[in-house]
């Protein structure tokens, strides 16, 4: 996954995510689920479930789904 990487011109290249607004709307989805400890590290996207477990993604999206699956699993 690529940080944030620009192009000559300052704008982010097209395939770059914008970290901190990712992991800004995964926090306003899922905090009051218990999710926290949201965080994108070298690639890898990582949410701590109120029980502690860790869950992980390539991109936010992918993020995303396990949450909602871990979410749905324990409905």
């Amino acid at each position: 996954m690529q940080r944030q990487t620009r192009i000559a011109t300052g704008r982010r290249t097209v395939f770059a995510v914008d970290e901190d607004a990712a992991l800004a709307e995964l926090e306003l989805a899922w905090t009051a689920a218990c999710y926290h400890g949201f965080s994108a590290d070298d690639g890898s996207w990582s949410a701590v479930g109120g029980a502690g477990q860790v869950l992980t993604g390539a991109t936010p999206d992918e993020l995303g789904r396990t949450i909602r699956a871990h979410w749905q699993a324990t409905q």
